[in-house]
């Protein structure tokens, strides 16, 4: 199985006929992706990679029964993209884009939680469930179907991680960006509440980074649940008050260290791997231990 999209997701992309989303779609299509619609004001009624576009999202979920939307909208207009996709209805919107005001994302979050709806970003790669379906820029080449979820604040550290678990032929159920912006739609406590639902996710990778408690909040729970995780917590070299790659991954005062992030995860019980290598061998044995 896999958790929030399926072969059956029906992808609608906001921002289709820009660079990014024509790109990004055509790669999402060759990998099995069901891509139904595009949606780009004024832009209604033409056709990208054989796929009509709509000037709205409302009549593109009309059109098309699309029920998930992936935005490549730029970053001033990324908000409302958002809400458009949030207010059809929409139980999945994927956010991309980089650079989303915190101010923004504040009311969208609200927004999703009032709705009941799943948003996942800003500033994140997407997720994928192999050879079902992808909703982002993650490269499918190296993923490969099995047992392993995997949940990440950083973008080319689930690249890193995922090829490594590949090659050693452990396959991943779902993989989720979840973003390193300070506000998110969806963090790793919810994203692991799915996995722990789901029958075939036996083990789960979470990668986290300095910056803000979701990691410390994530540990908490996982002491009393099911799954067994291992994680890895990038940016234990940050020095303190500089922001390293992620707007989120920022050290102020006395919270969101690596090392509080370390005791937590200790304290709960889950492994904290040194380097992505000894991350998939303590996934290795405990796939073997709990066969």
């Amino acid at each position: 199985m896999s958790i929030l999209i399926d072969a059956s997701t029906r992808v609608l992309v906001q921002g289709l006929t820009g660079k990014e989303g024509r790109f990004h779609a055509q790669q999402m299509i060759e990998s099995g992706t069901r891509v139904v619609a595009g949606v780009t004001p004024g832009r209604g009624g033409q056709q990208v990679l054989g796929v009509p576009v709509f000037d709205t999202v409302p009549e593109a979920v009309q059109a098309t029964a699309a029920n998930a939307s992936l935005v490549f909208v730029p970053p001033a207009a990324a908000a409302d993209a958002c809400l458009e996709a949030l207010e059809a209805d929409l139980p999945l919107v994927v956010c991309i884009t980089e650079g989303v005001p915190v101010h923004d994302m504040v009311s969208v979050r609200a927004e999703s939680l009032r709705r009941g709806a799943r948003l996942l970003g800003p500033n994140c790669p997407g997720l994928i469930s192999p050879g079902k379906c992808k909703l982002g820029i993650m490269p499918a080449g190296i993923f490969s179907s099995g047992p392993v979820g995997v949940v990440s604040r950083s973008g080319t550290l689930t690249y890193q991680v995922v090829d490594e678990l590949t090659r050693a032929g452990l396959g991943q159920t779902t993989c989720v960006g979840i973003g390193g912006d300070p506000v998110l739609g969806t963090g790793f406590l919810e994203i692991l509440q799915l996995f722990e639902q789901d029958p075939e996710t036996r083990a789960v990778a979470l990668i986290g980074e300095i910056g803000g408690t979701a990691e410390e909040e994530a540990a908490l729970w996982i002491r009393d649940s099911r799954l067994s995780v291992v994680a890895f917590i990038a940016g234990q070299t940050a020095p303190p008050g500089k922001r390293m790659g992620h707007a989120g991954a920022i050290v102020s005062g006395s919270g969101g260290t690596a090392r509080a992030k370390v005791e937590a995860f200790r304290a709960a019980g889950v492994h904290v791997a040194e380097t992505t290598t000894e991350m998939v061998q303590e996934l290795q044995r405990l796939l073997e231990r709990n066969a």
